[in-house]
């Protein structure tokens, strides 16, 4: 009996080319379905307008220099949460105005907000001005 000698003349490429195309069709059918969703969100502008006197909201200023301006002085913003339980306890009725400048950080308005939040504060407001 002759034994019979495979010769082999090199690595069967076929079930390699197939598992590749799989991979390609799966992602290029999975990249369609992928899509990134984001929110546009336009501030306010620099400019400031100046509220009634008889308004029953209080302004809340946050500048693009990080500065929080409530009744026109430069505040704290530690002390945002201390002013609104002030002012809300002379009329309770009041609300906030948040005018936040157009290059002011949006971390820093959210930190305004959240402590206006801890003041017992939840009518809040934002105006553009311009």
């Amino acid at each position: 009996m002759q034994r019979m000698h495979d010769e082999h003349h090199g690595i069967d490429l076929a079930p390699m080319l197939d598992f590749v195309l799989n991979l390609l069709i799966f992602f290029i059918i999975t990249a369609v379905f992928e899509k990134e969703l984001g929110l546009m969100v336009n501030r306010p502008s620099g400019e400031t307008e100046t509220t009634a006197s008889g308004s029953t909201t209080v302004p809340i200023y946050v500048l693009a220099n990080g500065e929080v301006w409530i009744e026109n002085r430069v505040i704290d913003l530690r002390a945002v949460r201390a002013n609104v339980e002030r002012l809300y306890a002379t009329n309770p009725k009041n609300g906030v105005l948040i005018i936040a400048d157009k290059n002011a950080e949006t971390g820093l308005v959210v930190s305004v907000v959240d402590q206006i939040h801890e003041g017992g504060i939840f009518n809040i407001t934002f105006s553009t001005t311009g």
